[in-house]
C-alpha cells in the first residue's frame, strides 16, 4: 500500500455495533501510518465489541460515543464542530442498524449526530449477514444514502460470523485504505484503457486429489488489479486459484489449468489495450490424468509430463500494432539475461523481473523487488516495498507508454 498520502488529513472513523469491529484497530493504525489525524466515534453497541480505550490509544486521541458527555460543558456541541472540521468521515463498519438511521435522519449517536451535520464527504462501508444485506429494506436505504451523495464500499464476499458464506463481510482494512486513498487523491491516468491481467498459480491434475503447481500467492497480480481499477482502467482479471477475495469494480474469470487460462486470455485478448501476465503459469502437466486415486505401490512413481500452453508466448503471436505487451519472470539466477531473453522470444514490449535470491522479493512475501526491462534497452528499478506500492510504481512506468501509442 502507498503510505504517507494522507499527511495532516482529518479523518473521522464511525464504528458501529459489529462483529467487524475488531477490523477498526488496524484501520486505525493504518490511517495513522498513512499520515492522517483521526478521530473514533463509537455508537454504543460498538462498545461491547471493542474497547473504546483500544481505539483511542491508537488513534492518540479520546473516543466519543455519547451527544452529551458527562462533565464537559459546552461539548454537546462537539458534532457541529466536527462535521465542519473534518476531511472525511467515514463509517466501518456499518451495520443495517446505522445504514437505516442515516437513511431517515436519525440521530441518536455522537456518530449519527456527526453525519447528519457533517459538511465533508461521507463513506460507508457496510458489514452484515448476506440476507441482511440483500434485503429490499437495506439496498432501498444504501440507494437513499447514494442519493444524499454517500459513496458506499461494496462489501466483499466470504465466510460470515453466522457460519454462512455470501457477500456481507468488512473488507479488509488495507483494502478501505486504499478506498480512501483513491477518493481523496483521485488518480485516473488509465481512463479509457482496458487491461487483461492474468495472477495466481495454475493447478495441473494427476489425479482426482493431485495436482502440479508452485507457491505463487497472486498477491502481486491482485495489486496490480485493484491500481488498475482505482486509476480508471477497464480490468479483466484472469485468475488461478487463489486464497484472496476476488477484488470488485472489474471482471473476474476464475480458471485452473495453464489450458484454461490459455484459453481465456485468448478469447479478452483481442478487445484489451494492454496486457500484463502476473500469472505463475507451470510450464509441465500430466501426459495423462488419471480418473482415479493412484494408489501408494513399494516402487517409485515416475509421471510423464507434457509442456503446458505457452500463454505468453501465443499473446506475443496475436499481439495488435497497437497493444502493449507485459510479462513477469521469476528467476533464481542470472535473472536479467534469462529475462531479456524472455522479452525477445515472446514478443513482449516490457518485463517485470522478480529475482527470488534477493530477500523479501518472490512469492510468498507482503514485499517485492523489480526491475522492469524493455524491448527498446529502457531499464527501470524498483526497489523493495509492498507489493501494492510496487503495482503502483509498474502502472506508472507504463502510462506514458500506453499515452504514446
Amino acid at each position: 500500500m502507498i503510505f504517507a498520502m494522507l499527511h495532516d488529513v482529518f479523518i473521522l472513523l464511525g464504528v458501529t455495533g459489529s462483529i467487524a469491529a475488531y477490523k477498526s484497530a488496524e484501520l486505525v493504525r493504518l490511517l495513522r501510518k498513512a499520515g492522517a489525524r483521526v478521530q473514533v466515534l463509537m455508537t454504543p453497541d460498538a462498545t461491547r465489541f471493542v474497547p473504546p480505550l483500544t481505539l483511542g490509544t491508537l488513534a492518540e486521541s479520546e473516543v466519543l460515543t455519547t451527544v452529551f458527555p458527562e462533565n464537559e460543558a459546552g461539548s454537546w456541541t462537539k458534532h457541529i464542530t466536527l462535521g465542519l472540521s473534518a476531511d472525511l468521515l467515514v463509517i466501518a463498519p456499518a451495520t443495517a442498524q446505522t445504514i437505516a438511521k442515516l437513511a431517515h435522519g436519525f440521530c441518536d449517536s455522537m456518530l449519527t449526530a456527526t453525519a447528519l451535520a457533517a459538511r465533508c464527504p461521507v463513506m460507508v462501508c457496510p458489514a452484515m449477514d448476506h440476507d441482511m444485506y440483500e434485503h429490499p429494506a437495506t439496498r432501498r436505504n444504501l440507494e437513499i444514502l447514494r442519493g444524499y451523495g454517500y459513496t458506499i464500499i461494496e462489501p466483499e464476499h466470504g465466510a460470515l460470523a453466522s457460519g454462512l458464506v455470501g457477500k456481507g463481510r468488512l473488507p479488509e482494512p488495507v483494502h478501505i485504505l486504499e478506498a480512501i486513498q483513491a477518493f481523496l487523491h483521485p488518480e485516473k491516468p488509465l481512463v479509457g484503457e482496458h487491461l487483461l491481467l492474468t495472477a495466481g498459480p495454475t493447478r495441473e491434475a494427476i489425479d482426482p486429489v493431485r495436482y502440479i503447481s508452485n507457491h505463487s500467492t497472486g498477491t502481486m497480480g491482485y495489486a496490480l488489479a485493484r491500481t488498475a481499477r482505482d486509476w480508471g482502467a477497464e480490468v479483466t482479471l484472469v485468475t488461478g486459484p487463489v486464497a484472496l477475495p476476488r477484488p470488485a469494480g472489474m471482471r473476474v474469470v476464475e480458471v485452473t489449468s495453464a489450458e484454461e487460462m490459455n484459453q481465456a486470455v485468448q478469447a479478452h485478448l483481442p478487445v484489451a489495450t494492454f496486457m500484463v501476465a502476473a500469472a505463475a503459469v507451470a510450464d509441465y502437466a500430466p501426459a495423462t490424468v488419471s480418473v482415479q486415486k493412484i494408489k501408494k505401490k513399494d516402487e517409485d512413481l515416475h509421471l510423464a509430463l507434457r509442456k503446458t500452453p505457452d500463454i505468453l508466448y501465443n499473446a506475443g503471436l496475436k499481439k495488435q500494432p497497437d497493444q502493449i505487451l507485459v510479462g513477469f519472470a521469476l528467476e533464481t539466477n542470472d535473472a536479467e539475461t534469462h529475462a531479456e531473453r524472455k522479452l525477445l522470444r515472446k514478443n513482449l514490449d516490457f518485463i517485470v523481473v522478480n529475482d527470488l535470491s534477493i530477500p523479501g522479493a518472490g512469492f510468498g512475501t507482503d514485499t517485492n523487488q523489480v526491475v522492469i526491462l524493455g524491448r527498446d534497452g529502457c531499464r527501470h528499478e524498483l526497489p523493495l516495498a509492498d507489493k501494492q506500492s510496487i503495482a503502483a510504481g509498474v502502472l506508472r512506468f507504463l502510462v506514458p507508454f500506453l499515452g504514446r501509442r
